[in-house]
């Protein structure tokens, strides 16, 4: 019983010194001199101020992605104490003493720098020689682009990690499929590949694209699950259920994860309150949640409002009026009425006040008790400031001459009547006696004698409009489209029927602009960063020649197949088809759908698919030496040639250090022996 107590305990492990190497390889070239420059270079003034409302709790939104890259960057702030003060406002900026660069800087270089073994893993998880893992490997090694972007505050290297955890997690779970389906390490693997996915969807909108590719490959391989006549149905069904669970449920609940852990990080008001609802900024601490705390709920005859419109677009406005009046001939020759202009406005304003008053009683404050505005009822809305009421008639609109034009109406004492009757309609009623509420209530405003509805049409008015947005009487509505209904903003019970306290009681404080001007040495020192996103002109144009000579090989092998000629043994061409599928659809899926985007694109957008022809680089090698190769002199000579290209490439690398490093200043006749690499770097932006 005691026995193993005389033997001593021996564990064993294999170490893959190769991996070690290369893992500490990536961490040296990534992590050397991080700090430096201590300076914001590129993007870092856009992405350092989204930490700084982290590390504040300040709400913000980033349409141009996810907000799981924005924590991951965060969480490099938190662990070195950052307090997010620092003024993200121009490149070149220098960091104050308060910022951790080397922190904030720290989670990037780490993505960056275990991609590099992870090339490794991959292109051995494909069944390639130890060889061609070793290529493709130094090849994210020495890359010059993808070292300069993993050694800053972007988000690239993240997504590039993400990208490459997602394929070899699928490949390894794809490799114990084989073996030991529904192990605890096949359950591991494939529960892993479904987290990438999603962690690099959360990264940026890009990982969708490598998403859908391990989702058709896995789609291919489930398909030929369901032909083995070996499984039985259960069987089968249990294998497509972990697909399913694995890569579509898990995904989809780590994205809504992602933003569930963002809202409550940022619960604070912020700068970007303003594009959200009424409803979601007032569950903001401060902003408006402060003004409108303790205001009315119900909206009562005789309350003060602004109101929003639920739209948002082209930007966030009021219903807003001023002294102005309309021309009396527009700029195409249409008269108008020369009432009083009413618009959106897209700022907080006093004149975005209106009074909702009862059309049969002639007072303008809330009576005891308050009489609440209900679903159906009629409304006059008076202006605050002007007293003026919102009127439209059959005169049509500025710049939408088949709409009616909205004005608050003046009496010039002419045949034109005022029309100043409107329907409340709520649009979120759960009933037809729903009472109208602030924030919450979604309404629109029907005009008794026309029908028209209050709308937004979007477009901006001429100078005399003080290029505020369009209101107009839309007559013909199609349905409960936004731009027509509007909400309650702020909201209170007006206590003045005397105009003079009115306006006290409307008016707010007003704000002030503050401006910075730059100091003639904080220009002349941003002038002088030297840091440069260029990549290695070798590796680039191998990348694209491998990626043409594994098409034409592709397109030859399958022409031969199909006369019944196998060039490959049936190992080789599923290892080579697989290899294609991953690294050829890989590039395709992360470069192509670009084409269809109109937008403005940088040389890191090209980053993620530049990785996978790397993975596809040294596989099309290795493929031509093995299979292409007759005799024993010619692999020779090909392998001596392999070399001679890696040497060129790496050259390449160490003469663009300086440039990728930015550790050495270079002189004017330096800076002029790099202009034909300043070439390339154009040649592949228009690429």
């Amino acid at each position: 019983m005691w026995g193993f107590l005389k033997r001593p305990v021996v564990v064993t492990a294999d170490i893959n010194l190769s991996l070690v190497a290369l893992t500490g390889m990536g961490l040296l070239s990534r992590l050397w001199r991080l700090t430096y420059p201590r300076a914001v270079v590129f993007d870092e003034v856009y992405y350092g101020q989204y930490i700084s409302f982290y590390m504040k709790q300040i709400f913000f939104l980033d349409d141009s992605g996810p907000p799981f890259g924005h924590m991951v960057l965060a969480l490099g702030g938190y662990l070195g104490g950052f307090d997010g003060n620092f003024l993200w406002n121009r490149i070149g900026a220098e960091y104050s003493s308060n910022v951790p660069v080397w922190s904030l800087r720290l989670l990037p270089a780490l993505a960056g720098a275990l991609s590099v073994p992870m090339a490794y893993q991959i292109v051995l998880e494909l069944h390639f020689s130890h060889c061609a893992a070793m290529g493709a490997a130094l090849l994210m090694l020495i890359e010059n682009a993808l070292i300069t972007q993993s050694r800053l505050m972007l988000l690239e290297s993240v997504l590039i990690f993400f990208n490459l955890l997602a394929v070899l997690s699928y490949l390894k779970f794809f490799n114990c499929q084989k073996h030991s389906p529904f192990s605890l390490s096949w359950w591991f693997w494939l529960t892993l590949t479904g987290v990438a996915c999603s962690c690099a969807v959360g990264i940026k909108y890009m990982g969708v694209f490598t998403y859908v590719l391990v989702l058709g490959v896995a789609a291919v391989h489930a398909w030929h699950l369901i032909g083995d006549q070996t499984l039985s149905n259960v069987c089968v069904f249990c294998h497509l259920l972990a697909r399913a669970v694995a890569l579509l449920v898990i995904p989809v609940v780590l994205y809504l994860l992602f933003f569930y852990v963002h809202l409550i990080l940022v619960f604070r008001s912020g700068p970007h309150d303003q594009i959200m609802s009424s409803a979601f900024q007032a569950s903001l601490e401060g902003g408006l949640a402060r003004i409108t705390q303790g205001q009315p709920l119900e909206v009562a005859f005789g309350s003060q409002v602004t109101l929003r419109n639920v739209f948002g677009k082209p930007v966030p406005c009021w219903l807003h009026s001023h002294q102005d009046t309309y021309p009396m001939i527009y700029e195409n020759g249409r008269g108008s009425s020369h009432q009083q202009q009413v618009t959106c406005y897209p700022f907080k304003d006093v004149n975005n006040w209106w009074i909702v008053k009862d059309p049969r009683r002639h007072q303008l404050v809330v009576s005891s008790p308050p009489r609440p505005v209900r679903h159906g009822d009629m409304v006059q809305l008076v202006h605050g400031m002007t007293t003026r009421s919102l009127n439209t008639h059959d005169v049509a609109a500025p710049l939408s001459p088949h709409s009616q034009e909205v004005s608050c109406y003046i009496d010039y004492n002419i045949s034109m009547p005022a029309q100043n009757l409107w329907r409340l309609e709520i649009v979120n009623r759960g009933s037809d006696t729903d009472v109208w509420k602030s924030i919450l209530s979604e309404v629109r405003f029907v005009h008794v004698n026309t029908s028209a509805v209050l709308k937004l049409s979007g477009a901006h008015l001429p100078d005399w409009g003080y290029r505020q947005l369009e209101i107009v009487g839309e007559k013909l509505s199609r349905g409960y489209h936004g731009s027509t209904v509007w909400n309650v903003e702020e909201h209170r019970y007006g206590a003045s029927q005397e105009q003079r306290e009115r306006e006290r009681e409307l008016h707010s404080p007003a704000q002030v602009d503050v401006t910075r001007n730059l100091s003639f040495m904080a220009r002349f020192s941003e002038l002088q960063a030297q840091i440069h996103l260029l990549g290695n002109i070798v590796i680039w144009v191998s990348g694209s020649l491998a990626l043409a000579i594994y098409a034409l090989l592709s397109l030859w092998y399958l022409l031969r197949r199909r006369r019944n000629v196998h060039d490959l043994p049936q190992d080789a061409w599923l290892r080579w088809v697989l290899a294609g599928a991953l690294c050829a659809g890989g590039w395709a899926v992360n470069y192509l759908p670009f084409f269809l985007m109109e937008k403005t694109l940088f040389l890191y957008h090209y980053l993620p698919a530049l990785t996978f022809q790397i993975l596809l680089l040294p596989v099309v090698l290795q493929h031509i030496s093995d299979h292409l190769c007759r005799s024993q002199l010619q692999r020779s000579v090909f392998s001596a040639l392999v070399v001679a290209w890696y040497s060129s490439a790496c050259h390449v690398s160490n003469t663009l250090r300086p440039l990728t490093y930015g550790d050495k200043s270079l002189s004017p006749h330096e800076l002029k022996a790099l202009r034909w690499k300043d070439s390339w770097d154009i040649l592949i932006r228009k690429h």
